[in-house]
Parts: structure tokens; sequence; C-alpha cells
């Protein structure tokens, strides 16, 4: 067993992370329609494969199961559903040393990790699933800081792009799409979340259904700068894209009953 997968070595590519810095520094800032990056083959593969390998079914844990005219999709926040190895590479994810390395990627000074995994951890996404263009929620309920990055690592092997599932990022306006991005096995991706980074992956998935878009999920934070500004709070705004039509609240319910019919009785 490698050191690593005996946790008697850290799982972060430090080597790896520092000479990346000098120029994703630089991508990152210039990147459109706002500052992202993406790192393909990020963590060593004997990481993203236990990582992998731990990964709950869709009937193996008590998901949290979103639903409604904007989203399909699962997602679970609670440690206790989710491998102990994985575990340690969220750990990891959250430490001082990665947040070092973020800030330095990003320039946003005394960012701050989630030990909550609040409305990250682990997303699976089933044939049919979808997430609507959005701008995600601002604050962090428990300890109202301000969202500043969100982290995507996909763990999709074999992912074609017939399959769908792109993360999208859309221009200020909502006119148009930008930049797709495949969830491809062992790709991260980190952008920053603002008032105008719109992304989602809009289209239902079109991928075999015995397979999952899986991913995990990390938000970071900081500190308000002012009183006014800690005032101002939003949850996720959903946005349609040009000629694309909002579904009714009756046809929303109606969706939602036949789905927790189908839900409950396995059809």
């Amino acid at each position: 067993m490698s050191a690593i997968l005996n946790f008697e070595k850290s799982p972060l590519p430090l080597e790896r992370m520092k000479a990346l810095l000098p120029t994703a520094k630089m991508k990152y800032k210039e990147a459109s329609p706002f500052s992202h990056i993406v790192f393909d083959d990020f963590f060593d593969l004997e990481v993203a494969e236990k990582v992998l390998s731990e990964f709950p079914g869709r009937k193996d844990i008590d998901w949290i199961d979103y639903y409604d005219g904007n989203q399909i999709k699962l997602g679970n926040e609670n440690e206790d559903n989710i491998g102990f190895f994985t575990r340690y590479i969220l750990y990891s994810l959250n430490s001082a040393t990665f947040l070092k390395f973020l800030g330095e990627l990003t320039e946003i000074p005394n960012i701050i990790s989630d030990p909550f995994f609040r409305g990250g951890g682990l997303h699976n996404i089933g044939r049919g699933g979808k997430l609507g263009i959005h701008i995600d929620f601002n604050k962090h309920q428990k300890y109202n800081l301000d969202r500043k990055l969100n982290l995507l690592f996909y763990l999709n092997k074999n992912w074609i792009k017939e399959y769908g599932g792109h993360i999208e990022f859309w221009d200020d306006k909502m006119t148009k799409c930008i930049k797709k991005i495949l969830p491809v096995f062992n790709r991260m991706v980190i952008f920053s979340t603002t008032e105008k980074s719109y992304h989602g992956h809009p289209d239902p998935l079109i991928c075999p259904p015995e397979r999952c878009r899986k991913s995990l999920a990390l938000y970071y934070y900081t500190v308000p700068n002012s009183y006014q500004e800690a005032n101002k709070n939003h949850s996720t705004e959903f946005k349609n894209r040009p000629e694309e039509k909002k579904e009714s609240r009756g046809k929303i319910r109606i969706k939602k009953y036949f789905h927790r019919l189908a839900k409950k009785y396995n059809f």
C-alpha cells in the first residue's frame, strides 16, 4: 500500500501545486466570463481511484433529494455517509495548506473553509438530472461569511461529451454560454462566485441508466468587509436561458408528487 493510502503522506500533490501556481494565477485572473481554472489529473491517480471506490450509490445512503423545476440531483453533506479516505481528501482541501494555495491562486485574502460542507460534500446526478443556470447562495447560514469560491472535483471515468453534464459558464447578461467543461475523471474546477457568475448544467443528462455524474463540492468564504455588506443575503437564484420558459408552480407540484411516488414504490 502506498504512503498516501496508508495515511503516511499528504494526499495533496504539494510539488505539483507549487509548480502550477505561476501559470495558473494568470489563467485564473484572465479567464472568461469570470475567473476560473481547470486542473486535469490534479490528484495522483491512486487518490482519485480510491475516492471513486468509496462513492456511494443512489440507494446506499439517505441522499438529499433536490427535485424542482430547476434541478434534479442528489446531494450529501453528512460526514457519516462519506467514506473515510474521502473525508481525508475533503479535510485536506479544507486545510491551511490548501487555503494558502487558493489564496495565492486567486489573490483573495484570508480564505475560510467550511467544515460543515453546506450545500457541498457529495453530488450525484443520474440520467435525466440537471442543474439550471444560477448564481449561488452568497452567505454561510451559520457564520454569515461571504461565499467567494467553488471547487468541484469530478469522478466520472470514460465520460464522453454525448452524455452531457458539462458545467456551463454564462455571460453576465445571461445571453449566451461562454464556456463548457466536461466533468471527466480527476478534473478539478475552481471558480469565483459573484453576483454575476452564472453557471450550471441545464440540459438533462443522457448518460446510460447505470451511470451517474459524480463529484465532490467544496465552497470557500471570507469575512464581510462592512456592516452594509453583511446585511446582503440571498439564496441560490436560478435564471432562464434565452427562450427558456419557466415551469408553472402547478406543473412543478405535479412532477414532485409523481417523483415522490416513484421513489417510495421504487418504479
